[in-house]
């Protein structure tokens, strides 16, 4: 396999596209407690959490859970989530790098863990959606990174070949999954060093 060979590059959205923080999160809902990384852990690793990523609940559902099991008031839900979604703005430089692999006529995608209301948000807020040749959300799907089958479930549903594709994903597991599967991996650090990492595999850019 060689890297030239490269017609496809799929993108992961949180910390890559638009970015990811449960600390801020957490911390613009709940105000400088001493628990943070505690309370983060307990909101974004819990099956709540999990099952809303998996399209097994609604944001309403997850939000009555929370109350239910972790004791939240239902106005702290409503700014949990309000910041979920608020706090998810543009990395510099990626959407830009998107249409750049787009305009060298690569085929680009998304392969996400991600909830069907905060996709819909950001089709509302942002333009980079639309870039796509399509998404893998795991909400559609029932799956998370890095379980294979989200990453065959891409290669099946768009018929795209793996030895022929790139994955970008900020978390290292999420990158050797794809590669158990035979795709490329780069691990997301930022545009300009996600760039050269494409370069170094062959892909060619027009900068």
């Amino acid at each position: 396999m060689t890297a030239s060979k490269i017609k496809n590059i799929v993108f992961d959205i949180g910390n890559v596209v638009v970015r990811w923080s449960p600390l801020e999160i957490v911390r613009l809902t709940f105000g400088n407690i001493d628990s943070l990384e505690e309370k983060a852990k307990l909101i974004f690793q819990s099956p709540t959490w999990l099952d809303l990523n998996k399209g097994l609940l609604t944001e309403s559902e997850a939000k009555a859970q929370y109350q239910a099991l972790l004791g939240f008031t239902e106005l702290e839900c409503e700014r949990l989530f309000y910041y979920v979604k608020r706090t998810q703005i543009l990395i510099h430089g990626s959407v830009e790098l998107i249409q750049c692999c787009k305009s060298a006529g690569y085929r680009v995608f998304a392969l996400t863990d991600n909830v069907h209301e905060i996709v819909a948000h950001l089709n509302e807020t942002y333009n980079f959606w639309p870039l796509f040749d399509g998404a893998i959300v795991s909400a559609d799907f029932g799956l998370l990174k890095p379980q294979p089958e989200i990453y065959q479930s891409l290669l099946s549903h768009y018929d795209l070949e793996a030895s022929e594709t790139v994955f970008i994903d900020d978390m290292a597991h999420n990158v050797e999954g794809a590669e158990s599967v035979g795709i490329q991996g780069i691990q997301f650090e930022n545009a300009h060093q996600c760039e050269l990492a494409l370069l170094s595999k062959g892909v060619e850019l027009s900068l």
